[in-house]
C-alpha cells in the first residue's frame, strides 16, 4: 500500500502539516508533532482506524484516496526474488547431507 495523504490534502487546499494538524485537533484528534511528521512526510508505521475516520472526515475523502493498493509489490509463494532464478529453473538444488545431532558420524553406505 502507498500512503497518499499529502496529495489528498493538497487537492483539498491543505498545504502545510501544521494546518492539517489544527484541523484534526478541531475534530478531536490530537496528534503529536512526531506522529504528524510521519503521517505527512512518509508512510505511517501504525494508525488507528478511529484516527483514519477523522482524517477522512477532515479531508472529505474516502479511504481509497489515502491508501493506494500496489499489488505488483507483493511476492507470491514460489515466486523468485528479483534477479534470482527459482529452484528447478535451470539450477540444481544443493545435496543435503544429514548429520547426527550428537556429533557422531553416520554409518557408511
Amino acid at each position: 500500500m502507498r500512503w497518499n495523504l499529502r496529495l489528498t490534502a493538497a487537492n483539498k487546499g491543505i498545504w502545510k502539516a501544521s494546518e492539517f494538524q489544527r484541523s484534526l485537533a478541531e475534530h478531536g484528534l490530537l496528534i503529536s508533532a512526531g506522529k504528524m511528521s510521519g503521517l505527512w512526510s512518509g508512510q505511517p508505521v501504525s494508525l488507528k482506524l478511529e484516527d483514519l475516520d477523522v482524517i477522512c472526515l477532515v479531508l472529505g475523502c474516502g479511504i481509497d484516496d489515502l491508501l493506494i493498493p500496489e499489488p505488483e509489490k507483493v511476492s507470491r509463494p514460489g515466486q523468485a526474488e528479483t534477479g534470482q532464478a527459482a529452484v528447478g529453473e535451470g539450477t540444481t538444488a544443493p545435496t543435503v547431507i544429514p548429520k547426527r545431532r550428537d556429533g557422531r558420524s553416520l554409518p557408511p553406505e
